[in-house]
């Protein structure tokens, strides 16, 4: 008698949820934050981790969203999306009290490691939201002295209001002093980077000024770092290569096209090299967070 397949991690983790929009605020450039109730995706939810999301009745395929915040106790997520195609501009038009499915949370997140508590969180656009997830978790954290640096960058604009940071971040360029408000009220150091000219900013790519920042360190230092990014895939290459630069390991959070986003379709496979050789994973459910040396 053949023995039954052992079970899925990611099977009863994976929840599906009528959620009522309960917020939606829009910015510059068609960038929205919306906040949904669903309750069991808040409860288990982790920073890295995704919701698939119903836009409209009239649009049949989800869309995924990385989970930007959420509040367990209040049973809420957050994401921030920007309009691509029909089906986000859909979900641009949700008001509070409609219904929107969740499918969620899906995807292995970043894991901090305590022995590297100076954690350097890079996103870029869209990738910022498991940035600021990460850094919210870490506020509940007390396994180690975490000291986080978010730097974000974005061709377009924001979408928050940059304000000057009143956190002095050794290492960082002169005149780059614009961060994001909700991150200073935490006490978490934050950077902007843009080519966009924007008061305050890195002027070039995030993953410029986290060299920079890097390179202001001594070895001892290096040596507590750990960086995490999300972003597009360019950005993600960048990222890694340059810890690989200064030798500090390297979480990536991978973007790819998703049709089912639960490890049904394998739509999503990249190569990412394994101690037992080369392996096709699924960035859904066996991501969307690979170590950067596996990846690239």
């Amino acid at each position: 008698m053949n023995a039954r397949p052992a079970p899925k991690p990611h099977r009863g983790t994976i929840f599906n949820e009528d959620g009522e929009v309960l917020e939606q605020h829009g910015f510059a450039a068609e960038q929205f934050v919306v906040r949904l109730r669903a309750p069991k995706c808040a409860a288990t939810a982790t920073p890295g981790s995704f919701v698939h999301l119903t836009c409209d009745p009239s649009v049949p395929m989800r869309r995924p969203l990385s989970i930007m915040r959420v509040d367990r106790e209040a049973g809420w997520v957050e994401v921030l999306y920007k309009i691509v195609g029909s089906g986000l501009r859909h979900m641009s038009m949700r008001r509070p009290g409609d219904r929107v499915n969740v499918l969620g949370p899906i995807g292995k997140g970043f894991e901090p490691h305590a022995d590297r508590p100076r954690m350097l969180l890079v996103g870029g656009g869209v990738g910022i939201p498991p940035m600021i997830f990460l850094a919210e978790s870490l506020l509940e954290r007390s396994d180690a002295r975490w000291r986080p640096l978010v730097l974000m960058g974005s061709e377009i604009p924001f979408p928050f209001r940059a304000r000057p940071s009143t956190i002095l971040v050794p290492g960082i360029p002169a005149g780059v002093i614009a961060g994001m408000p909700l991150l200073e009220q935490w006490g978490v150091p934050s950077r902007l980077a843009s080519f966009g000219d924007f008061p305050g900013c890195y002027h070039g790519y995030v993953t410029g000024l986290a060299d920079a920042w890097l390179a202001t360190l001594p070895a001892d230092e290096l040596r507590a770092v750990e960086m995490f990014a999300c972003g597009p895939t360019p950005m993600l290459k960048a990222a890694s290569a340059v810890a690989k630069k200064f030798g500090v390991p390297c979480q990536v959070s991978l973007e790819e096209f998703m049709a089912c986003a639960v490890g049904g379709c394998a739509g999503c496979t990249v190569l990412v090299q394994t101690a037992e050789g080369p392996a096709m994973k699924r960035v859904c459910v066996d991501g969307p967070v690979f170590d950067s040396r596996a990846v690239f």
